[in-house]
């Protein structure tokens, strides 16, 4: 899983804390080349803090679908994995794509940052449960037409792609008919309200119509050097059916009680109120 975490003081960031002085952050247009430019080096520098701040939530082979800790063993979203052969799109160390290995599938990891993927080899050896994974776009997958059974992405890759429509179609070339496609993204509303996780992110500040992509701008340079894009849920409904899918499962995830984690903007404070995350599963009809 890959859920950023944004800066807690600043209230329009979506990103890790705190920006350097340089960086400025800004709603606007970006190309897909842009986001793939800023996204791939930002995982890159933020891998071993990611990993050393989340590693222990997420479980070497374990498998949550985002910061309230809803795991897979409970959702049952992807179905029986055993003999099936499964793509991680964004899948960082691969936690999530071991978790699958252990319940008898075949599990390949996909991601854009050559750190993650690093990390993801050191886990193999510590646990002993390799996944196979390659560094690649998501909207360009490196294989076969008919290749998997089920693909997924926990808080991946789906965000940082401004291509979108590619990369559902490339999902949908790369599964078999029939086939599953599950993935969990930053719940929509989310996009209405500051990313803070106090009482001041329970005011909406701005439209949830509004998809212009969050972009951070290093003023030094003038380099892009992260991006996030959002879509509602009418977006993203939409995007499946032009796909070939039908969507059959939309889960959001309460905050559970007792669980004190503060995960950027997520948080007891603002899960008593607001879903943060969403998850949403398809088959693939053609």
């Amino acid at each position: 899983m890959s859920a950023r975490e944004p800066d807690p003081f600043a209230p329009d960031s979506r990103h890790h804390p705190p920006l350097p002085a340089s960086v400025r952050s800004e709603r606007r247009t970006v190309t897909e080349e842009e986001s793939r430019r800023a996204n791939g080096p930002d995982w890159d520098h933020y891998a071993d803090e990611y990993q050393a701040t989340h590693g222990a939530f997420l479980g070497d082979a374990g498998f949550v679908w985002g910061p309230e800790g809803l795991t897979e063993a409970d959702a049952g979203v992807l179905g029986d994995v055993s003999g099936r052969r499964v793509l991680e799109l964004g899948s960082g160390a691969g936690q999530c794509s071991r978790w699958v290995q252990e319940h008898g599938g075949h599990a390949v990891g996909l991601d854009l940052s050559l750190r993650q993927l690093q990390h993801g080899l050191r886990i193999d050896v510590e646990t002993g449960v390799a996944v196979p994974s390659v560094q690649a776009t998501a909207t360009a997958l490196p294989f076969i037409d008919d290749a998997f059974d089920v693909v997924f992405c926990s808080f991946g890759a789906l965000q940082f792609v401004a291509d979108i429509e590619v990369c559902v179609a490339e999902v949908a070339r790369v599964l078999r008919s029939g086939g599953r496609f599950v993935f969990s993204i930053t719940h929509p509303t989310r996009w209405a309200f500051p990313d803070d996780p106090g009482e001041a992110g329970l005011v909406a500040s701005q439209s949830y119509w509004d998809r212009t992509p969050y972009v951070e701008v290093d003023d030094d340079t003038g380099a892009v050097t992260y991006v996030e894009h959002h879509r509602t849920l009418g977006d993203w409904v939409a995007l499946l059916t032009a796909a070939g899918f039908a969507l059959t499962t939309l889960l959001e995830p309460e905050w559970p009680e007792g669980h004190d984690r503060v995960w950027g903007g997520w948080s007891s404070v603002r899960g008593r109120y607001l879903p943060g995350t969403a998850v949403l599963g398809a088959d693939l009809r053609r």
